[in-house]
């Protein structure tokens, strides 16, 4: 048989935050080596478990899960979503602009496949999560990365997004809160992001997962909030807020002017009848989730274990030699910086599987996040504190060790210089 390639669409696809890395940290796992795992924000493998009322109905509703639902999804979810929109500001949105679907990941490609034909190009961040660039290059689209600014707390940078618009470009995608930068934009930004969209005649998607997991009393703001005439497309789900990544239950918003829209809304509503329909339990979740406590609040508050945890890991990481971070406002990541001076990095991924290898800490590198240097990585802060500080302690001293070897040639170049100048 001859060779079998994959598809030439695969070229620009990455997801490395299950990438090499998880799997030399899985083999060795099977050696018997306990690893310390800060790479993806899976909440419920370091107990953060969902309400007990969601787990509750959906074990209630079980029996009358077994057949398709709705393919858009169940009507009292989708009504409860609505009513979410409302709450955030959001206007004119009714049952039929609501799509449920297995976590907010397959509705973003379904989306995003709806929206690109060859070649046309899609506006997204840099640091991005990585979902976006898959999908947008696997829908035929040319994925077009805008600055976010680290000397500007990581916010987007508008000059250079509107240098980077064409007659090819359909839309910018909006991560806010970000993954994985844990940055929270102000109105004022989105507002400028809405007016380019508005001038060049572009969807905006806007991936606000992480709308709850707020730090410090700062307030997140719908960015669908602050337009009724541009078309946005918000996506949001159980998995972070509630701490229900395995429930697969996610959905999006479709607000602003719909009407121009009409034949891109027929794709959505096309790609949706040909998925069926979503994971049902999981469905079961959303209005109890949504209309509950929102023990969130707990979590994020000034005693509440998230918090605690952020603080905890900024400080630590902060105060390795030659590591800088801007401190996250939001979500559950921060992606600190390496000094290039004192860590001359030529290749992140294979930097962070020596890192692996050395600590038994895996993390992401920053290149997994589309972003163009070797010196970023990404921290998940959600293990309890004593495994950050090991993890973290760890790290540290791997840094350590790293530049003792790169300072030896130099001192010995020194201490030679030293003994001919001497005899001189």
């Amino acid at each position: 048989m001859k060779t079998l390639s994959k598809s030439s669409k695969l070229a620009n696809v990455l997801y490395d935050v299950r990438g090499p890395i998880v799997e030399a940290a899985r083999q060795m796992e099977e050696e018997g080596q306990k690893i310390i795992k800060l790479n993806i924000g899976n909440m419920a493998p370091f107990g953060f478990d969902p309400p007990e009322e969601v787990v509750q109905d959906m074990i209630r509703n079980l029996r009358d899960s077994a057949g398709y639902s709705d393919s858009k999804g169940l009507f009292a979810a989708r009504k409860a979503v609505m009513h979410y929109t409302q709450e955030k500001g959001i206007a004119g949105v009714t049952i039929d602009d609501i799509y449920l679907g297995n976590g907010a990941s397959e509705l973003i490609v379904m989306a995003v496949n709806a929206l690109l034909n060859d070649g046309d190009e899609l506006l997204l961040p840099a640091p991005d999560y990585p979902l976006w660039t898959a999908a947008t290059s696997l829908a035929g689209g040319k994925p077009v990365h805008y600055r976010c600014d680290e000397a500007n707390g990581w916010m987007p940078d508008l000059a250079d997004m509107r240098a980077r618009i064409t007659p090819r470009t359909r839309g910018i995608v909006v991560i806010n809160p970000n993954n994985p930068t844990g940055a929270l934009y102000s109105d004022e930004l989105l507002r400028g992001i809405v007016q380019l969209a508005r001038e060049h005649d572009l969807v905006l998607l806007v991936d606000e997962v992480y709308d709850k997991v707020l730090y410090e009393g700062v307030t997140h703001t719908a960015m669908a909030s602050l337009s009724t005439d541009v078309l946005t497309l918000t996506f949001n789900s159980l998995s972070k807020a509630y701490r229900a990544c395995g429930y697969r239950a996610g959905w999006l918003v479709v607000s602003g002017d719909k009407a121009p829209a009409h034949d891109y809304i027929e794709g959505l509503n096309m790609l949706a009848n040909l998925k069926l329909g979503s994971n049902v339990p999981g469905q079961w979740a959303i209005q109890t989730a949504l209309g509950g406590y929102q023990s969130i609040n707990d979590l994020v508050g000034e005693r509440g274990r998230l918090r605690l945890q952020r603080d905890l890991a900024y400080e630590l990481i902060t105060a390795i030699p030659g590591v800088t971070c801007v401190k996250p406002q939001a979500a559950l990541y921060m992606f600190p910086r390496l000094d290039p001076q004192m860590y001359p990095i030529e290749d992140d991924r294979q930097f962070f599987m020596e890192v692996l290898r050395a600590t038994r800490v895996m993390l992401v590198q920053g290149s997994g996040f589309n972003y163009p240097d070797q010196q970023h990585f990404r921290i998940v802060f959600l293990p309890h504190k004593s495994d950050l500080r090991e993890a973290i302690d760890r790290l540290a001293k791997f840094l350590e060790q790293y530049r003792q070897r790169r300072a030896r040639p130099g001192r010995v170049l020194d201490l030679a210089a030293k003994k001919e100048a001497a005899r001189a």
